[in-house]
This record gives C-alpha cells, sequence and structure tokens, in this order.
C-alpha cells in the first residue's frame, strides 16, 4: 500500500479525533480512545516505514513524530494508573 503525504497526515488526524472523541466515553476499556489513536498511528508509521518513495524526505520526519505521538500516548496512559 502507498501512502501518500495526504494519507498519512489524514491518519494522524484521524488519530487525533479518536483521542477528543473518546474522552469523557464510556469505559468499556481503560482509555478506548487512546488506544485507538496508538493503532491508527501504529498504521500510519507501518504504512510510511513500507512507502516507496521518501517524499522529499518527510516520510522520516513524519515516522519519527509519530513515533514521539505514541511514546506520549503511552505515557499518559500509564499517568493515569
Amino acid at each position: 500500500m502507498h501512502m501518500t503525504r495526504r494519507s498519512t497526515l489524514t491518519a494522524a488526524g484521524a488519530a487525533g479525533l479518536a483521542l477528543v472523541a473518546g474522552i469523557g466515553s464510556a469505559h468499556a476499556e481503560p482509555h478506548p480512545a487512546l488506544r485507538s489513536a496508538i493503532n491508527a498511528l501504529e498504521r500510519a508509521r507501518n504504512d510510511l516505514q513500507h512507502a516507496a518513495h521518501d517524499f522529499g524526505g518527510h516520510r522520516v520526519e513524519a515516522i519519527q513524530s509519530i513515533d514521539r505521538a505514541l511514546e506520549q500516548l503511552r505515557i499518559a496512559i500509564k499517568y493515569d494508573r
């Protein structure tokens, strides 16, 4: 699957939206919005890692940004325990 910059940004936006939409929702599992955001970001990272192009060097920076976002989300989950 080829991931364009637009679809990468869309995936990141969807992760953010999942985070915001899930705040205050029922707690079937602890922090479903955070877990949903993590899953979306992991899929976006995987798509970028397997992309055929480097998108003018932006692919590497996008992957690094996703890694930082994932780290912060995981810290947020741990912080609430």
